[in-house]
């Protein structure tokens, strides 16, 4: 288990939701990805991610997907692409990891309280 950490602790993450724009398969990562562009509504606009999601997801059917991400992590260079935003997801039993997305409809950029 990780340490305890305060409320002010957990509001520094800046998790929104968005809409996937666009997404196509990534085989310049060193392991299987999809690169994806979203959007975070007009005060946070479009970021690009890589997502290590290939076992459950194929590109063509992530667009218009509801996904949740971290949006105030410093950019990371993945290969070729600069990250802009960690997408979040769960591993599975098998390792895999599945995205987390809300259940009821919310405007890109709704923060995550």
């Amino acid at each position: 288990m990780t340490p305890e950490i305060t409320f002010d602790d957990f509001m520094k993450v800046d998790i929104r939701k968005g809409t996937v724009l666009r997404a196509e398969p990534f085989p310049e990562a060193r392991k299987p990805a999809i690169k994806l562009w979203v959007d975070f509504g007009p005060e946070i606009g479009e970021r690009k991610s890589s997502a290590q999601i290939t076992q459950h997801y194929a590109p063509e059917d992530l667009v218009g997907k509801s996904v949740l991400g971290v949006v105030n992590f410093p950019p990371r260079q993945i290969g070729p692409m600069r990250s802009e935003v960690l997408i979040l997801g769960l591993y599975d039993a098998d390792g895999n990891v599945g995205l987390i997305t809300p259940d009821k409809d919310t405007p890109d950029g709704a923060r995550l309280c």
